[in-house]
């Protein structure tokens, strides 16, 4: 599933035209230098509070200046040679420049608007892009620095109102939405391109970028997964990945910030745009867990990921987080019985596109189960497989039947068939006699017959306890119309 993760680290941006451009600094165009305010960056972002003001690198003077987004006035910027083209004793004072360029910001729903110095833009992330990634510059501790704020200041930023909001509708479903797609795209992919290509960079020293990329920053990164642009969420995923992989200081506080997201979804708003790729995140996380587990990933499994089972829009991430709960069974077998209740416990009632889901899970899961945990919580289950089976909806009658087509499904079921067939019976009955679908009709038929070779006394023993219980059913049926008989007859008499 994260196969894309791995691959992205070896995507390979197209090189920058062969000039690039810089802001004309007023007053003094050739001097090289770039000043910067006292202004924090700020990031409103939707639906969740912004998290600290961005940490910068701590000097003796406890001084913290950010590059300031601003939208620059047409006319102000200009060509500059690119950095191969000048000096080597020059490059980190151009590289500098360049990074101020691509703080300026552009209103992107007007095509028409500033063609010029957007270009100029694009080709200077390029030209950034390409630097990192060819490893042509050593990039000094203070334009790691800067470079840090100025990727802060444009991918930090207030998210557009979702689709819901922007209608007024609380009623839409999340996957019946328009794709929204962030119009300044080809300015924002290069920017998350620099960032991932920096992370990634064998050049790139963790003790001097954790100054640069904590706590603060992460929670950034985290508040941005609401965005509805999939092309954002995706360079996202793959950057909080190899945050973790590379910035171990980092781990607990990653693992703790995305629970706190998955309880806000599933206990306020149930609306996340970005909980599928937090999943395959942690789908990749939960692989590498040491054993035995530690307490603190059990009670995770318990408290976050079972209750994302709750949500209605779960089958927008119902896949990562299948994977996520199979990471766990395969991983420790024991908490099978954990999972199969913490299913249980959340088995849709009124929803039948959701039990299909929670079927397929459900096999998953079982197919991982030793005899053991099956025993634990066999009889809760299989009382709600056998609802399932007799539901009039085919879908998921049809997927409970499927069940024995698992062959360890079967021999789990073979070795405490004593118990389960009293407990289905009645329902592969009810089925054969009176289900409307021929699939299922079918399909019950099979699984009749299989319980008839596992064990024929057994499934006598069954036949014969059915049939006295419908023979009680019909003399209790026909005791109660007597009654009735009797009641009207004393009633037309009175009369």
């Amino acid at each position: 599933m994260l196969n894309k993760i791995i691959k992205r680290g070896h995507k390979k941006v197209p090189k920058s035209d062969p000039s690039d451009f810089v802001v004309a600094a007023s007053g003094n165009r050739s001097s090289g230098s770039v000043s910067t305010s006292n202004v924090v960056v700020n990031h409103a972002s939707r639906g969740a509070g912004a998290g600290a003001g961005f940490g910068m690198m701590n000097n003796s003077t406890q001084q913290q200046t950010v590059m300031s987004a601003a939208v620059p006035a047409p006319g102000t910027i200009e060509a500059l040679p690119m950095l191969k083209d000048v000096p080597m004793a020059e490059r980190q004072s151009f590289f500098l420049r360049k990074l101020q360029v691509c703080c300026y910001q552009f209103d992107f729903n007007d095509t028409m608007k500033m063609v010029r110095e957007k270009e100029i833009k694009r080709q200077t992330l390029a030209e950034l892009v390409d630097c990192v990634q060819s490893n042509s510059l050593k990039i000094s501790e203070i334009n790691q620095e800067e470079m840090l704020k100025m990727i802060s200041v444009n991918i930090f930023r207030c998210l557009p109102p979702a689709s819901h909001e922007n209608t007024g509708s609380e009623n839409v479903e999340p996957e019946e939405e328009e794709q929204y797609l962030e119009a300044s795209w080809p300015h924002l992919q290069l920017v998350y391109e620099l960032l991932l290509r920096y992370i990634v960079s064998a050049d790139t020293d963790t003790k001097v970028a954790k100054r640069f990329i904590d706590h603060s920053f992460v929670l950034k990164l985290l508040d941005s997964f609401e965005s509805e642009d999939p092309r954002e969420r995706e360079y996202l995923k793959t950057i909080l990945h190899r945050i973790y992989g590379k910035f171990m200081v980092h781990r607990p506080f990653i693992r703790k910030a995305i629970n706190n997201i998955f309880y806000r979804f599933i206990y306020e708003t149930e609306r996340h745009s970005g909980i599928g790729e937090l999943l395959e995140i942690l789908g990749s996380i939960i692989n590498g867990f040491a054993l035995p587990m530690k307490e603190e990933h059990k009670l995770f499994l318990v408290r976050a990921l079972i209750p994302l089972h709750k949500p209605k829009p779960i089958a927008m991430y119902h896949q990562q987080l299948s994977y996520c709960i199979v990471q766990f069974v395969e991983k420790d077998y024991k908490l099978c019985d954990t999972v199969i209740r913490g299913l249980l416990k959340y088995w849709p009632v009124t929803n039948c596109q959701k039990e299909v889901l929670f079927l397929g899970e459900l096999e998953e899961v079982l197919e991982a189960t030793q005899a053991a945990e099956f025993q634990r919580c066999m009889v809760p289950l299989f009382r709600q497989v056998a609802r399932c089976l007799n539901s009039p909806h085919f879908q998921v009658a049809e997927r409970a039947l499927f069940l024995w087509n698992n062959e360890h499904v079967v021999s789990l079921i073979a070795q405490n068939r004593n118990v389960i067939l009293p407990i289905i019976f009645e329902v592969l009955e009810k089925n054969i006699r009176s289900h409307w679908n021929q699939a299922v009709h079918g399909l019950t038929v099979n699984v009749r017959k299989m319980f008839l070779e596992m064990d024929a006394d057994l499934f006598e023993d069954c036949q014969k306890q059915y049939a006295e219980k419908a023979a009680r059913a019909t003399d209790l049926e026909k005791q109660r119309e007597l009654r009735w008989q009797r009641l009207a007859a004393a009633a037309g008499q009175g009369g």
